[in-house]
């Protein structure tokens, strides 16, 4: 009896003890207020129960008494472990914090929001105002693009000028627009590739960087604004942007005008 209660006694403080630890160790980590709670509570009762069934063993066997209670928990782990899988990975995004409330980030193929990052579920508003719960189990099994840590944002445009365009012109009159949109950035330095021979121009890229930490700044508004700056330093320098052209050959017109000439 007394080395029963020694166990139960040792157990409770060890449960204690270690879910204090548990808890400085979280906390440091700046982890979820929730997820903090839950695994303290865990790691507590898990020590003290372990306790109190050393201490029933000292009265009688409960190997039977634990094997059912294994069947038992297998089953039913087996009937919810999609919801078990889910609570886990909700546990170790909150713990490896990826993301966080407010963050924009891709998941899935969905650019949004991250609104509420649950035990079972990741809530977004999606771009164009859609509420989506993703599983996340599904959410870490993805790549995750979290694109407010990334302060510095690579802005491409694709640009067609037409055939008989001064290529140099072209180069000088775009770097010197570039500056105005807002958030540029001068370092990386922006680039004017000259890249392929099309059907109906010679197409060439964009390339800059903007700071995304700028609130004027986003990626759509400064590809809006890049966009509308050469357009119209084209149209001063008379840098043509072409239209598509088709050639169409007749040949039956072809045809008449042979036999007339025979």
């Amino acid at each position: 009896m007394l080395s029963a209660i020694l166990i139960v006694l040792v157990s409770y403080y060890g449960g204690v003890f270690l879910s204090r630890v548990l808890y400085r160790v979280l906390n440091r980590q700046n982890a979820d207020a929730g997820v903090t709670s839950l695994l303290t509570q865990t790691t507590k009762w898990t020590v003290i129960v372990l306790g109190v069934i050393s201490a029933l063993q000292k009265f009688f066997d409960v190997t039977a008494f634990l094997t059912g209670l294994g069947i038992l928990g297998f089953t039913i782990g087996f009937a919810l472990q999609n919801i078990m899988q889910n609570f886990v990975s909700g546990v170790i995004l909150l713990l490896q914090r990826p993301f966080k409330v407010g963050d924009a980030v891709n998941i899935d193929g969905f650019d949004g929001a991250v609104l509420e990052v649950g035990l079972r579920t990741t809530e977004m508003k999606t771009l164009d105002g859609r509420i989506v719960f993703l599983p996340n189990a599904d959410v870490l099994a993805h790549p995750i693009t979290n694109y407010t840590r990334a302060k510095l944002r690579r802005i491409e445009l694709p640009v067609g000028v037409a055939y008989g365009s001064d290529t140099e012109l072209v180069r000088k009159t775009i770097l010197e627009v570039l500056p105005k949109v807002d958030g540029f950035i001068t370092d990386p330095a922006p680039k004017v590739l000259f890249h392929t021979f099309g059907a109906s121009s010679v197409d060439l890229s964009v390339l800059f960087w903007i700071n995304t930490a700028d609130p004027a700044a986003s990626p759509l508004a400064a590809k809006d604004e890049a966009l509308t700056l050469i357009k119209t330093a084209f149209e001063k320098n008379k840098i043509e942007i072409p239209y598509p052209i088709t050639v169409q050959y007749n040949r039956s017109a072809q045809a008449k005008n042979t036999r007339r000439k025979k």
